[in-house]
């Protein structure tokens, strides 16, 4: 049997992490700034991450929902006192695609209502409401199709507006800032509106955290920058450092009853247990004031690099649009300088999302390398441009 062929892959066989670093089957070092899509958020093999999970695995592993599960009442402890959400709930299940599900659906049982407002370019999963509700016809099946999912264009509030007026509207989802697009960060007044427009018909305001949340934005979660306090966020990626876990963070209003929602893995002992040394290596070390200040001298440091249209993001979350395509720099600092970065579905645009606990001397190895692929392509521009001449 041959593995499905979906994904195109680097050619590199990581056997071996730390930190921000990994070593290949054939022991050369590289640098990580990507993190497998915004997923290492405390670096890879944190010796605390590595002692929680191996301790609750010598006690047990799993067991399912039907049981008392005290790792889950501390996560949900952690969690809603370190992200400011207290007094909501937590359903705990096992992926993003899986968490925004849940969420949609939480939202039309509360409402009773089937249509969903999500926004273009944006990137929600891969399963049936959520690949709807995602920007992307290649990803989404005919089975997939749904005529509830509305997509409206992004930063548009008159749209927003017609769109709630002639609908009756369940949810609207939107990601704290979206990640797949090019790390597009939505404004304080599209976040605003999108709110008051929720409150006032009585619908729910859905923030997908899961690409930047978890202190990647330099606050919790990325929709705080905004002020603004969404009805359901889901969390996912950093949330397990590599372990599969995800979460439905959910309003005190909505009322929860035997069945509404249900998984089989999701707040497993090991699960929790990995979330939970998460976020106290997130406390300890203080890792969100440094994703904040890492990232924002990362940012004020690339907008004086050349050949670069435009930095965005906020925290560790920073794309870098480029004028061409970003497959040549990316590959370039992947085989001559080995450092893994990201791509972005407009080709455009390289995604930078490190472990939160990145240092300011590998921050700095990546500029220089950087600085260096774009000055000679400057060169190398200039140059053509003169024999053309």
């Amino acid at each position: 049997m041959k593995l499905f062929d979906v994904y195109p892959l680097l050619l590199v066989s990581p056997v071996k992490a730390l930190g921000s670093r990994l070593w290949d089957d054939a022991g050369n070092e590289y640098l990580d700034l990507y993190g497998g899509h915004a997923v290492i958020s405390i670096g890879h093999s944190h010796p605390h991450y590595v002692r929680s999970i191996t301790a609750q695995l010598d006690q047990i592993g799993f067991y399912s929902n039907s049981v008392h599960i005290p790792q889950q009442k501390k996560l949900s402890y952690l969690l809603g006192v370190m992200s400011g959400y207290e007094d909501y709930n937590l359903f705990l299940c096992n992926s993003g695609a899986e968490a925004n599900e849940n969420a949609m659906k939480l939202a039309s049982f509360h409402t009773g209502r089937k249509k969903i407002i999500s926004f273009a370019k944006a990137f929600h999963g891969r399963t049936s409401a959520a690949v709807a509700a995602t920007d992307d016809k290649s990803i989404q099946a005919p089975i997939n199709e749904n005529e509830n999912m509305i997509i409206c264009e992004w930063e548009n509030q008159t749209v927003l507006e017609n769109v709630f007026l002639q609908h009756e509207i369940a949810a609207v989802i939107i990601e704290g800032i979206q990640g797949v697009a090019g790390v597009r960060v939505p404004s304080s007044p599209f976040l605003k509106k999108i709110e008051q427009l929720c409150k006032k018909n009585r619908a729910m305001m859905i923030c997908d955290e899961i690409q930047s949340g978890y202190g990647r934005s330099g606050k919790f979660f990325a929709h705080q920058h905004a002020n603004v306090k969404p009805d359901i966020i889901t969390v996912a990626k950093g949330m397990g450092n590599g372990f599969p876990v995800a979460g439905v963070l959910i309003h005190p209003e909505i009322q929860a009853k035997y069945g509404l929602l249900g998984t089989t893995f999701g707040g497993s002992h090991l699960a929790c247990s990995a979330a939970n040394a998460v976020l106290e290596v997130i406390e300890q070390e203080n890792l969100i004031n440094h994703a904040a200040q890492i990232g924002e001298y990362m940012n004020n440091e690339l907008k004086s690099v050349p050949g670069i249209k435009e930095v965005r993001g906020l925290g560790l979350m920073i794309g870098i649009e480029l004028y061409e395509s970003s497959a040549e720099v990316r590959m370039q600092l992947l085989n001559k300088y080995h450092i893994f970065v990201g791509s972005a579905s407009n080709k455009n645009t390289l995604r930078i999302l490190p472990a939160l606990n990145l240092s300011k001397e590998d921050a700095n190895f990546f500029l220089d390398a950087f600085r260096n692929i774009m000055n000679e392509k400057t060169k190398s521009i200039k140059n053509s441009e003169l024999v053309l001449s």
